[in-house]
C-alpha cells in the first residue's frame, strides 16, 4: 500500500509518500510560506531533489498540485499514475472529544473539524485546506485523519479537568486536551520494542521536546496524563511558549501593562519560552553552542530552568503512575541534544535512574539507550517517525 501522508500548517505543507510493503520513503519534502510569491519548496526522491526552490504558491490546493506534479513528473516522479497513491493520510491537531482514533474522513468528520477550529484557530483551518485540496485534485482516493489529541482521550477525569465550574466543561468543552499524541504514541511503542516486553506491561514517559514540547505518561500503552493542555501552550517551557505560569499574570498584564488580551496571547505563544527567557533565540541549537562555548549566563540559566520543567513532570508523572520503567527523548531537541538529557537525568536516582554520560554522546540514528547497565529504568533516545505512524494509521482505518 502506498500512501502519501500530509501534514497541512497554516502556511506549511509537509508531505511523505510512504510503501508500507517496506516502509520506505519514495519521496519527501515541505512547502513553506504559502501565500507568498516567494514560497519554499523542497522535494527528495531517489531521482531527484530540490531545495528551498522559490515559486509563487498562492494556497494549500496550488501546493499540493505541485507536490502530486512531482510525484507523477515524467522526468524524476516515482510514480506513473494518481491511481497508485492508494490512499491520504492527515495530520489533524484538534479532535476534541469525538474521537480516540483515527477516522476515515467523512462529512460527518469534517463537521467535527469545522467545529473544533474554534480549540484550534491555527491549526484545524489548516487541516480542512488540506482534506478539501485532495478531495479535488483526488476525488476517488480515500482520506484518513489522524488527530493529536485521540491518544490522550484514554487519560481519567482527574487528569482532563481543570478546577473551573463544571459547566465550563460540559457546555464550552473547557478541558485538556493534549497534544503531540501521535508522536508520543509512536515512540512509546518503539520502547516497548526496543526492551523486548508487552507495552501493556510497562509505564514509560516520553518526552517529545522541539520548538514545541510535551510530556506524556504512558501506562500499559495508554495515555493517563500528559502536559499539553487545552491548548499547546500547557505544560513545560518550550521555543516561544510560556507553558506553565500562574494564570494572574495574565490579568496583570492587561491591567498594570495595558495589555490587550491579543497582546497577551502573543507574548505568552510567541515572544516567551526560551527566547524571552535567555534574550537570546528559541533555536536550542544556538542556545547549545552560546553554553558550551562562551559561557553565556543568559543561555546558562534559561536552559537549567528549562530542563528543571522537563526534570519535574518526569516525577509527577512517575508518582502518578506509581512507578516508571523506561523515560523516553524524542523530537528535534530531545534526539540531538545531549546536554539536555544529561541535565534532565542526573540526580534522579531516587527513582531509579542512572545517567551514563559516555552513552549518551552518540548522536546515532534511531534508539540507543543512555543509561547505565544497572539502572532499574532505561534511559531511551528514540527517533520519532510521525509520518510512518500517520501511514500505518491509514492503512490500519482502510483495512477494517
Amino acid at each position: 500500500m502506498k500512501i502519501l501522508t500530509l501534514n497541512c500548517g497554516s502556511s506549511s505543507i509537509k508531505f511523505q509518500f510512504i510503501n508500507l510493503e517496506n516502509e520506505d520513503v519514495l519521496a519527501d519534502g515541505v512547502v513553506e510560506r504559502i501565500g507568498e510569491e516567494n514560497a519554499l519548496y523542497t522535494y527528495k526522491s531517489d531521482k531527484y531533489s530540490v531545495k528551498k526552490l522559490e515559486m509563487p504558491i498562492s494556497d494549500h490546493t496550488v501546493g499540493i498540485e505541485e507536490i502530486l506534479n512531482n510525484l507523477m513528473s515524467k522526468d524524476h516522479g516515482v510514480i506513473q499514475d494518481p491511481s497508485e497513491i492508494d490512499a491520504v493520510g492527515h495530520r489533524i491537531v484538534h479532535g476534541g472529544e469525538d474521537y480516540a482514533d483515527s477516522e476515515k474522513i467523512t462529512d460527518e468528520v469534517m463537521t467535527v473539524l469545522e467545529r473544533c477550529c474554534e480549540l484550534a484557530p491555527l491549526h484545524n483551518p489548516a487541516n480542512i485546506k488540506g482534506i478539501e485540496s485532495i478531495t479535488k485534485a483526488l476525488p476517488n482516493v480515500p482520506q484518513v485523519g489522524v488527530f493529536d489529541t485521540a491518544f490522550h482521550q484514554t487519560m481519567p477525569s482527574q487528569a482532563f479537568l481543570y478546577a473551573l465550574p463544571y459547566s465550563y466543561y460540559t457546555e464550552h468543552k473547557i478541558r485538556k486536551y493534549g497534544f503531540h499524541g501521535t508522536s508520543h504514541n509512536y515512540v512509546a511503542q518503539k520502547a516497548a520494542e526496543y526492551v523486548k516486553k508487552d507495552i501493556k506491561n510497562l509505564k514509560i514517559v516520553t518526552c517529545h521536546i522541539g520548538n514545541g514540547a510535551s510530556v506524556c505518561a504512558i501506562d500499559g500503552g495508554k495515555s493517563v496524563d500528559t502536559s499539553m493542555g487545552f491548548t499547546p501552550l500547557e505544560g513545560i517551557m518550550m521555543g516561544t511558549r510560556s507553558g506553565d505560569i500562574d494564570p494572574a499574570i495574565a490579568t496583570y498584564m492587561m491591567k498594570n501593562m495595558k495589555m490587550s488580551a491579543d497582546e497577551v496571547n502573543n507574548v505568552l505563544n510567541k515572544k516567551s519560552g526560551m527566547l524571552g527567557l535567555s534574550d537570546i533565540s528559541n533555536d536550542m541549537r544556538e542556545i547549545e553552542d552560546k553554553i558550551l562555548k562562551e559561557k553565556n549566563p543568559m543561555a546558562i540559566q534559561a536552559f537549567e530552568v528549562y530542563a528543571y520543567k522537563i526534570k519535574k513532570m518526569i516525577g509527577a508523572y512517575a508518582a502518578a503512575m506509581n512507578g516508571i520503567d523506561i523515560i523516553v527523548f524524542t523530537g528535534g531537541v530531545g534526539e540531538k541534544m545531549p546536554i539536555l538529557r544529561e541535565d534532565v537525568c542526573v540526580n534522579m536516582e531516587y527513582l531509579g535512574v542512572k545517567f551514563d554520560g559516555k552513552k549518551n554522546d552518540s548522536f546515532a540514528d534511531g534508539t540507543f539507550e543512555v543509561n547505565t547497565d544497572d539502572s532499574k529504568v532505561k534511559i531511551l533516545k528514540v527517533q520519532t517517525n510521525e509520518e510512518l505512524m500517520i501511514a500505518l494509521e491509514t492503512q490500519k482505518v482502510l483495512s477494517k
